[in-house]
């Protein structure tokens, strides 16, 4: 079951909420805020949330979106849910690695593979 929000689709897999990202370039401090806001509400609103973040369709993203990950990620954490991200480009994932942000994030090639390590 697929739930569609203005910057994103929320897909139910059960006890894992997948969100795939609408937009190709997440770049604009209004769009970021916007995305960051939904997402923290769709984790406040789950206890222990399993999330997954699917970047298939994401081809740039701002620094600012790397801030709002970050803020993401605490706010799964502090909620003792799980956090993985899939689907990330090659250009993106080397921002991923220059930041070390790699290291900070579970990162898979594919949504399948994210949904396993749950």
């Amino acid at each position: 079951m697929a739930n569609e929000r203005p910057h994103l689709t929320v897909i139910d897999h059960g006890a894992v909420k997948e969100i795939q990202f609408a937009d190709r370039k997440i770049l604009d401090e209004v769009c970021i805020s916007e995305i960051g806001d939904q997402i923290v509400g769709l984790i406040s609103s789950t206890p222990s949330m399993r999330l997954l973040l699917n970047f298939k369709n994401v081809e740039h993203l701002s620094s600012a979106a790397l801030g709002m990950l970050i803020r993401i990620d605490k706010h799964v954490t502090e909620g003792h849910g799980k956090l993985r991200l899939s689907n990330i480009a090659p250009q993106i994932f080397e921002v991923f690695k220059i930041t070390r942000l790699d290291r900070i994030f579970e990162i898979h090639d594919t949504a399948a593979h994210a949904l396993d390590g749950f």
